[in-house]
């Protein structure tokens, strides 16, 4: 799943879907409100905007500012270089900031509709390695899917998670689902797990975990180890390290060996 080169013309329409998406939740929003913190630490709704506005006008080869970045939340390299972005935007105004926003997702669309079939497929840095560039545009739509809801989190707001962006976006959680089993639940071999969610991306996934390494699977060979039952969108949440498994103890159904479900749950955080 993760190897193949998604369609361009669909990847590209999705993210204009996207960045339409994330232009109404902002449209209008008073001054104040755009500085509402966000459920990154950090962060506010003003921020994650200028986040995404950054990464694509670095992707249009625009050079990163030179601004003085600190704070608790800036871990490495690359969340230096993600907040000199919007360091130097945080003096607009919020309706200044959509501007922006919309100029540079503009140009992007355009690049992107421009894009050759080799330039496409060439492989080039991204966040999980080396991989196409096609890929690279998924992890693109994934970011800006998950920022979405950062925004309408803050903003006590609900958006449609579902979909056809929903769906391709939602391919980027299960990469390294493995990872959280074996190095963070410790889950040994043999261990069968299968996760239920429902909610708007409702989908079964198995993992089968056998020389200290867990795959994806598209059945198990016996019966599962632990049954984890959880709707889509506190999946996405907790993959993506915004809450965690404690604070929505009641939300999460676990059968079989729940030692290990536990264990499963409080591991899924991930950093792309």
């Amino acid at each position: 799943m993760t190897d193949t080169v998604p369609d361009r013309a669909e990847i590209t329409a999705l993210l204009s879907d996207q960045w339409d998406a994330l232009t109404r939740l902002v449209d209008g929003l008073d001054e104040n409100v755009w500085r509402t913190p966000s459920p990154l630490p950090g962060w506010t709704v003003f921020d994650v905007i200028a986040h995404v506005i950054g990464i694509e006008s670095m992707l249009l080869g625009e050079p990163t500012p030179d601004a003085e970045v600190s704070g608790d939340h800036i871990r490495n390299d690359i969340g230096a270089l993600n907040e000199k972005w919007i360091e130097s935007l945080r003096p607009l105004a919020g309706t200044q900031l959509l501007e922006r926003f919309l100029d540079v997702t503009g140009r992007r669309l355009k690049a992107l509709e421009q894009t050759t079939p080799e330039t496409w497929a060439e492989l080039v840095p991204t966040p999980v390695g080396m991989a196409p560039y096609g890929r690279f545009m998924r992890i693109r739509l994934f970011d800006c899917w998950m920022h979405e809801h950062d925004i309408a989190d803050a903003l006590g707001v609900s958006v449609d998670e579902g979909g056809a962006r929903g769906a391709r976006a939602y391919a980027e959680l299960l990469t390294a689902l493995g990872r959280a089993a074996v190095k963070g639940a410790g889950a040994p071999d043999g261990s069968r797990i299968t996760f239920e969610l429902t909610g708007p991306v409702p989908q079964t996934l198995h993992v089968a975990v056998d020389g200290g390494r867990a795959n994806l699977v598209e059945a198990l060979d016996g019966p599962a180890t632990t049954v984890v039952t959880l709707d889509s969108r506190l999946f996405a949440r907790l993959r993506g390290g915004r809450t965690t498994a404690d604070a929505h103890a009641g939300e999460i159904a676990l059968a079989g060996d729940t030692d290990l479900g536990n264990r499963l749950v409080r591991s899924l955080a991930f950093t792309i």
